[in-house]
Order: structure tokens, then sequence, then C-alpha cells
């Protein structure tokens, strides 16, 4: 964002960041109402611009209020304080060119921005928290999940994430879906460890190309692809997707059954389900179902399944790099009422399991408390489950070389270019 972007594309992302703040609903979803209602409002540069700008400000709230409110003058952090005090900490831009923004009489304010001239976004005097861009109360579980490599992790999730889009198989190849996507003039990659990924630029948007709409790609994070193949579906008659949503590791699933076989996706949503169903139509996929979790069914199907994949709610810190608005709606409670949640969501799914079929467990958090800590609790109550690790049913599933040790998939912003992704694969083995 250059400081002498336009005054109505800052504007627009102040305007942006109050419709995210009044609303609590996730930032992509108020953008995307937003835009829709005002985007004849900008032209095409100043709708870019003010969407950089918007995005930016949420990555560096911790750093923003870390100024705003150590000022004595009392400031309390609002759109227009972290719009200005980030153009100027990050671009150099003068305080006398915010000071349009506001009213003659806010003279505090005027203070406190001529205050931040030659400063940057970090001070010395910055506490860690604040410097990482998030919550204190989350520090000692990022600290007891990423030990020396904490200020690695967390800056990387500091850093737009790529998109990663995930081939069809049923419709398409890599190459083919590649060249497609070069037809809309998207440049993409092969992803480095998925066999079915190729990541664009995160400015990039395939969602109204032909491409997408042929069904041959689906944006999905390479960690989520990874997740979901490393289920290793193909050959299986019966797999449930436990907790689908709107079906993203549904696709993966029917594409490794290659359309054969039953395949059911579960959600507690029927707007999910409804969602899913579409995808699934869009995609060509025909061995699968959508169902409302009814524990009717789940009884009458005990012992039947050779795979049940949980895809379970959780805290969504792997994906906060994404979504950098989550890190300030989420509180203790939110953990403290999740963790048990998902103890009882595997309870239920482990009843469909058959003897010698899989339990795959996968969240998109970092935090032991949900996934490490949640598998050992799960051992615990089920003795005839056991840990295949990760090693050997990647080669099988992924090829190429594991990027971690086991028994359990870890994946990372930092180490693996992903969203942070867990998984845990638990065979019954009676």
């Amino acid at each position: 964002m250059r400081s002498g972007s336009s005054r109505k594309a800052v504007e627009g992302a102040m305007a942006l960041l109050d419709a995210i703040a009044a609303s609590g609903e996730p930032a992509d979803r108020v953008r995307h109402a937003w835009m829709r209602d005002h985007h004849k409002q900008f032209d095409p540069a100043e709708r870019a611009a003010l969407i950089q700008l918007s995005e930016q400000v949420l990555r560096h709230r911790g750093q923003l209020d870390w100024w705003i409110t150590r000022d004595k003058g009392g400031l309390t952090p609002d759109s227009r304080l972290r719009v200005c005090a980030f153009r100027i900490l990050s671009t150099g831009a003068k305080a006398a060119s915010q000071f349009p923004f506001f009213q003659s009489d806010e003279v505090k304010e005027a203070e406190f921005l001529r205050r931040l001239e030659r400063h940057t976004l970090d001070h010395p005097d910055m506490p860690l928290t604040a410097r990482l861009n998030i919550p204190d109360w989350i520090l000692p579980h990022f600290k007891k999940r990423f030990g020396v490599d904490l200020e690695l992790e967390l800056t990387a999730m500091l850093r737009p994430a790529p998109l990663d889009v995930r081939i069809n198989p049923l419709k398409t190849t890599r190459d083919a879906a590649a060249a497609a996507l070069a037809a809309e003039e998207l440049r993409s990659q092969p992803t480095p460890y998925s066999p079915l990924g190729l990541r664009l630029s995160p400015q990039a948007y395939v969602n109204n190309g032909q491409a997408y709409a042929d069904g041959l790609i689906e944006p999905q994070d390479e960690g989520s692809q990874i997740a979901a193949q490393l289920a290793d579906a193909a050959n299986c008659k019966f797999v449930v997707d436990f907790c689908a949503g709107a079906g993203g590791k549904t696709l993966v699933l029917a594409a490794a059954m290659r359309n054969v076989g039953r395949l059911v996706a579960m959600d507690v949503s029927a707007g999910r389900l409804t969602q899913a169903r579409l995808r699934l139509r869009r995609a060509g996929v025909h061995n699968a179902e959508t169902r409302e979790l009814d524990s009717k069914w789940i009884k009458r199907h005990s012992g039947q399944a050779d795979r049940v994949l949980v895809d379970a709610p959780c805290t969504g810190t792997g994906t906060w790099r994404r979504k950098p608005d989550a890190k300030w709606r989420l509180t203790p409670k939110d953990l403290e009422e999740l963790v048990p949640r998902q103890a009882e969501i595997l309870d239920r799914a482990a009843r469909l399991v058959k003897p010698q079929g899989r339990l795959i467990y996968v969240t998109c958090s970092v935090l032991r408390e949900e996934n490490d800590d949640q598998v050992a609790a799960f051992l615990k109550r089920h003795p005839d489950f056991k840990v295949m690790p990760v090693t050997e049913v990647w080669p099988q599933t992924i090829g190429g070389a594991c990027p971690v040790p086991g028994p359990y998939l870890a994946l990372s912003p930092a180490r693996h270019g992903t969203d942070g992704f867990f998984a845990a694969i638990l065979v019954r083995h009676a």
C-alpha cells in the first residue's frame, strides 16, 4: 500500500474495517458482502488498494493497538487510527497527510500521529505478543507447540498465503488444469507435496473462471489436500466424511475412490450440506450422499466403515495467515469448550469404524490440546485403536519423501508453506 494511495481508497478501507468490527463475523464473509454492495463506488485500482490496506491492518492489529494504547493521550483503537498509524509506520507517510480523516477538534489524535513519524511498526519496548500480533492469552499454547520456532512460525502467519487449488482427477490432470488456468491468464505451479495441487499468487481468484465452473479445480490449501489424501480411500467400499461441512475433503475422498463404493458426507448443518451437494455435482461425483448427523444411522452402521474422516471443529489457529481477524475473536473459553466437543465427536465417529478400518482425525489447528493431547486421550478411552504412523501411509497416497517424522502429520506455514494442519491415522485392531 503506497503512502500516496487515494483518499477514497483509504476511506473505503476504514469503512470496510468498521463493518468487520461491527459484524463479529469472519472478515472474508463481511468483505464479500461489503464489496458486493459498494464495489461500484471504486475503480479497480481503488478496490485493490482498499482490500490490501484493510488486510494489512488486520494482520498487524497487535502492533498497531500497542502504539495506540501506549500513548498517554488515552486513545482507543478504532479503524481510523489503525489505518492512519499503519500508513505512517509501514510506508513513511507523513502525519499531516492523515489529518483529513479527522475533525479539526481531534487534537489528541493529530498529536499521536505526529509522534509516530520516523518510527516503524516494531519497537524495542513492544512485548512479544504485540510484536507477533497475537492475543496475550494464547502465547503459552504456541510456546508449547513451537518451542524455539515460535517467532519463526508466527512471523510466517503474518504473510499472505498463496491461493492453492486442488485439481479434480475425475475430470482432468494437473498439467491440463494448469493449462486451463493459463488460458484464463492465471499462472500456477505444482504444490511441493500434494500431487493434486497447484499454487497461485495470493491475489489470484478462480471462482468466477471457467476451470472452476467446469469442476476442474477447487480452492483448497495444500495442507488440507494432504490431510484428506492420507485417508487412503482408494479401493474402499464404505467411507464416511463425518464432519463434511461444505464438502472440500469429501471431494478428495470421492476422487480417490474413483466414483466407486459408497461415500457418505455427514454434518450437523443442512446449509453446509447443501453447498456440498452443489460442489459434488460440479465435480462429477456420483458415489456420494449427504446426510445430517443422525445417531440412529450411526448405530445402524456401527463397525461397517473402512474409513471415517473426522475434520473436527477447532480453533482454526492454523489458518491465521488467511484469516488474521480470527485470532482476535478466539477466546480461552472457545478452546475450553472445543476440546471436549472434539472428544465427543471422535467417540461417536469411532463407532462406525470396522475392525482393521481407520479413523482419520484432522484439525486446522496447531495447538497440542486439540491435536496430540486429544489423540492421546482418545487412545486411553479406546484401547482397541492404535496409531498408524503417517510415514507408513504417505508413500502410497502422496508419494515422495514425507516432510514430517511422524507419527502424526503436523504441517505449519514456516516449515512447509501450508496452513497449520494436523492429522492422526488411527487403526481399529479389534
